[in-house]
């Protein structure tokens, strides 16, 4: 500790530095940085969520893995974590859906590219109801007897979500992507009553033009319709649902919803009528939306009622096939160029959608998503695989007992253990912010400082102390790069 002035300066002790850090390694092991600061906690992240019968396109892709991303962290962190994928699959859309396949069923055979076909038909008939209101109305009355139980209507509306979902599958294969539950909207079909129930006995629903509404209006926040005067639910009754369901069955600590900001008003209105369910005010304080950027294609907005919209399995195809050609240029002669294509095009897909603040608006360019140097995906894999050879070459990992901590003052040395260091820390201010893009920046860090390392020092030494002392630091950074 040093007085210089007005100020107070604290130096580290290198040596100290160096003994801490990889002591702390070679104990935590796998687990290193994990404090197990969730240990009984429930979390709940609902994330992906697509609409049953329209194409998954980038921007399920962008909900999907910063979804995934948040429920990976946060069971490294001890926290027991439920993944939910909130399906699309209750609505008007399928009101939609079913009377466009009773004009034009027999055009179509739903059992070949099932979403493309469905997408067509969605189109076809949300023009028709722009042009004709009656059209529009039957759909209404689709919709209705799904929620009476029609044998027809529920029989097609099955057929859209069984034939959706695997689909869908394919795609969480490549991404490997997993959830805990599917239950989606139609799931709380059953629910809603006890919910209107419970917001008309704390005497906050009212009756507007024969509809159920929460008046928010003082709030700033407008109105929360309940019921439509119909008598039909809208999204906000099911979402008011899940809250009473994930509450009881989970007494979450946290309930995060990976949803794009376009929903900011939505999310504020159903956490502030869910004060009216009766749930307790940790279940109310742990309510969060996770709000993200929208994805813009080049020319404008995207549209599933128009068919404007990039779809993710062309994505993945494109993104595999133009690493594919790379290869093929560079390394012609490599073992299981397909495989290694699929796990770099893959890679450098979902790194793209993490690697930035996540509410920030992107633009989906195909050169900035496949450019392949710098601050990327393939980068992170690259410094991986080079730590990994290093490894394999040298045909052990030592152990503290044979490192010389003396070894490690240069300046790339402290800077790879600084960083390592401070692994803990940034997973902590991931799970406070929920801003996976965090730890993405930290693994360019990593691997940036892991590669001047590599440069200035050489690791595979003829002495065995300098060998040792270099390997040891290195083999955390696999744990790392799989988080």
């Amino acid at each position: 500790v040093e007085i210089a002035g007005g100020y107070l300066n604290f130096y580290i002790n290198k040596l100290v530095l160096t003994e801490n850090v990889l002591k702390e390694i070679e104990n935590a092991g796998e687990n290193f940085g994990a404090n197990n600061s969730g240990a009984g906690k429930n979390v709940i992240v609902e994330y992906s969520s697509p609409n049953i019968a329209k194409p998954f396109h980038i921007g399920h892709l962008r909900n999907t893995v910063i979804g995934s991303a948040l429920y990976r962290i946060y069971k490294y962190l001890g926290y027991n974590t439920t993944g939910i994928n909130h399906l699309g699959d209750y609505g008007t859309q399928f009101g939609k859906m079913i009377e466009g396949y009773k004009r034009w069923g027999n055009e179509y055979n739903l059992e070949e590219n099932p979403i493309d076909q469905c997408m067509d038909i969605y189109v076809r008939i949300n023009n028709l109801c722009k042009e004709d209101e009656e059209v529009l109305e039957k759909c209404r009355e689709n919709f209705k007897k799904i929620e009476e139980g029609d044998p027809y209507c529920v029989a097609m509306w099955n057929k859209f979500k069984d034939l959706s979902l695997k689909e869908f599958q394919k795609i969480y294969g490549l991404l490997n992507v997993k959830f805990d539950s599917y239950n989606g909207e139609a799931f709380y079909s059953d629910k809603m009553d006890e919910v209107v129930e419970r917001i008309n006995a704390s005497g906050a629903l009212v009756d507007s033009e024969g509809a159920k509404i929460v008046d928010l209006e003082d709030k700033g926040l407008g109105v929360c319709i309940i019921k439509k005067s119909d008598g039909t639910s809208i999204y906000a009754t099911r979402d008011l649902a899940a809250v009473l369901y994930r509450a009881k069955t989970y007494d979450f600590d946290k309930c995060l919803y990976v949803v794009a900001y376009e929903q900011n008003l939505h999310f504020k209105q159903v956490f502030e009528v869910a004060k009216h369910l009766g749930i307790s005010e940790k279940n109310l304080n742990g309510l969060e939306h996770v709000a993200y950027g929208m994805v813009r294609l080049t020319t404008g907005k995207m549209s599933t009622r128009e068919g404007t919209v990039i779809k993710v399995d062309k994505l993945l195809e494109e993104s595999i096939d133009r690493v594919l050609k790379v290869i093929e240029e560079k390394n012609p002669d490599m073992e299981n160029k397909e495989e290694e294509a699929k796990k770099i095009g893959i890679g450098a897909v979902i790194f793209n959608n993490l690697c930035s603040t996540i509410i920030k608006d992107q633009v989906f360019d195909w050169n900035i998503v496949l450019n392949f140097n710098g601050e990327t995906g393939p980068y992170i894999q690259y410094v991986y695989v080079r730590t990994k050879s290093i490894l394999d070459k040298l045909g052990y990992v030592p152990t503290i007992d044979q490192v010389d901590f003396s070894v490690l003052q240069d300046k790339s040395s402290i800077t790879v253990l600084k960083t390592l260091y401070n692994f803990e820390n940034v997973l902590k201010s991931v799970v406070d912010k929920n801003e996976p893009s965090i730890l993405a920046r930290y693994l360019i860090e990593l691997a940036t400082a892991f590669s001047n390392f590599y440069n200035d020092n050489k690791i595979i030494d003829e002495d065995e102390t300098v060998k040792n002392s270099n390997m040891n630091p290195k083999k955390i950074f696999k744990n790392q790069k799989e988080i």
